[in-house]
């Protein structure tokens, strides 16, 4: 369980480090196209735009590799199914 722990902080780590070179990125580019500058209120509605970007979609590629690997997506029921091999005979 350790383990598990401390490779979901490693990710956590590695997905503010994203968000914030991307932070600085984007403020880098703002300046470059003659944006004006940016308040601190902006910084942090950037930051945690992007942070929470990352986060979700780590989150959502989490869940889906999981339900691919315990079977989910094999277990549809697909009686709806308008094709001819998911009829019931």
């Amino acid at each position: 369980m350790a383990g598990r722990i401390g490779k979901l902080m490693r990710s956590a780590v590695l997905a503010g480090l994203l968000a914030t070179a991307a932070t600085f990125g984007l403020n880098w580019v703002w300046t470059a196209i003659g944006g004006g500058a940016m308040s601190i209120h902006g910084w942090i509605a950037l930051g945690l735009g992007l942070f929470g970007t990352v986060a979700l979609a780590w989150v959502l590629m989490a869940l889906a590799f999981r339900s691919d690997s315990e079977g989910w997506d094999a277990q549809v029921d697909a009686r709806d199914d308008p094709a001819p091999e998911h009829r019931e005979r």
